[in-house]
């Protein structure tokens, strides 16, 4: 009884995890392979392993074929050969023979080895892939091994994972031997093994550090419906109740703020905003803005454009350092969000709206005025009657029309403040230079 074998089977099953009835496959096949490295290719080979007495049979099968006809000793017998051993046997029958594998030598033996021991660190990585793939989402922690072009390896215990570059937090330095969390964004087959992806800068690692630290957002009592980060920096992170009982923002925040406090330290500081998710577009949007004010907005569905209007006193917060609060809005929106002032706002649509009379008096559209150069009442003013009629193909009387639309709508547009810019140039930029 080969008893050592059998412990050796149930031993490794045991360690590393793997399937009892795999293992005993793969090695039944590597002395298949190994009998026919060392004989030949062309013998029928049968390898059964006896689980009772943890011994290792094989079997070469031959058919029977007359006197004189035997083409391959191999895989034919002859049949007075073949009575030898059984006298009732008959041509065409097979027959088998036990085959002693302590034959093998130990080149054959060594390569059955070889083939086990690569079976069985397959078979261990497909399992640590499925593992793996399993737990995409899931916070992990691990010990920070090496540096690998700009990546970081970790040590997960079972496998190692990489967090690449663009998952890592900007400004985050991280030191071999140190402890380490991220999330697990990626399980992909590589030729070395499977190759777990974590990172620490994508927005659902925000989100599942949320489902840890709050039960309520664990328990589906409080949903996470969105989350923009600039990670390092700061993070918006959309929230509704589905209790009318609870706070959504006082559940994430926590008592003298504990649950949202924990966070922050995770993400070593980055800033959170809290805001209440909504239905209704603007009231959306109005929260996503925050700490600024909002006067009021324009829903464009049509373009998924929001046009915000805010007291000119709150540009400067609106818009936030770099961008970043209208940015971050934005995302989590998913919208296009364009910020103006009151003053400015008031202005590009009392020009506008000056442009649209004067347009209506000579029977010409708004674009076929931009078209031609005319941008304002000022620029129409200036042309002479010969540049409108060529430019706009009109006629005498419908210049003199135009000429007194302006001259009665010019003084209004004369009276407002001046510096007129629209929110995609000067406006944000003069903000930007303020909060930075």
């Amino acid at each position: 009884m080969n008893l050592e074998l059998k412990k050796a089977i149930d031993q490794i099953s045991k360690d590393k995890g793997l399937d009892r009835d795999m293992l005993i496959d793969t090695l039944e096949e590597a002395v298949r392979t190994s009998v026919l490295r060392r004989f030949s290719d062309d013998m029928d080979v049968e390898v059964t392993y006896n689980d009772d007495t943890g011994d290792i049979e094989v079997y070469q099968f031959k058919i029977v074929v007359e006197d004189g006809d035997v083409a391959n000793e191999d895989t034919q017998i002859a049949l007075e050969d073949a009575r030898k051993h059984d006298p009732s046997v008959e041509l065409d029958d097979e027959m088998g023979f036990r085959v002693q594998i302590a034959d093998l030598g130990r080149i054959a033996a060594q390569s059955a080895k070889q083939v086990i021991i690569q079976r069985m660190r397959d078979a261990e990585q497909e399992i640590i892939f499925e593992e793996y793939r399993d737990r995409i989402g899931e916070i992990v922690s691990g010990i920070v091994q090496r540096r690998d072009r700009g990546n970081w390896i970790v040590n997960l215990g079972r496998t190692e994972a990489v967090l690449p570059r663009e998952e890592q937090i900007p400004r985050e330095h991280y030191k071999r031997a140190e402890r380490l969390q991220a999330i697990i964004i990626d399980v992909r087959k590589e030729g070395r093994g499977p190759q777990v992806v974590i990172s620490r800068s994508h927005r659902d690692y925000m989100a599942a550090l949320f489902r840890r630290e709050v039960p309520e957002v664990d328990d589906g009592s409080v949903q996470i419906m969105g989350v923009a980060r600039d990670p390092g920096m700061r993070a918006k992170v959309a929230v509704l109740s589905r209790d009318r009982d609870i706070d959504p923002v006082g559940a994430c925040v926590g008592v003298r703020g504990a649950r949202i406090q924990n966070i922050v330290q995770e993400l070593h500081n980055e800033r959170i905003d809290i805001v209440v998710w909504s239905p209704d577009i603007a009231t959306y949007a109005r929260n996503a803005l925050a700490p600024a004010i909002v006067s009021r907005i324009v829903v464009d569905e049509e373009e998924n454009l929001l046009e915000v209007i805010v007291p000119d006193d709150q540009l400067t917060l609106a818009i936030g350092r770099k961008g970043q609060n209208v940015k971050l809005a934005a995302q989590l929106l998913g919208w296009k969000v364009d910020i103006f002032t009151e003053t400015r706002y008031n202005e590009a649509n009392a020009i506008g709206h000056g442009l649209e009379q004067v347009a209506s008096v000579a029977e010409v559209s708004i674009e076929t005025l931009l078209a031609a150069g005319f941008s304002s009442l000022g620029a129409l003013r200036a042309a002479s009657d010969s540049e409108l009629a060529e430019k706009l193909n009109l006629s005498d009387s419908r210049i003199s029309d135009l000429r007194q639309a302006i001259n009665f709508l010019s003084p209004i547009v004369e009276n407002l403040p001046e510096g007129h810019v629209d929110s995609q140039g000067d406006d944000k930029a003069d903000a930007e230079k303020d909060a930075g």
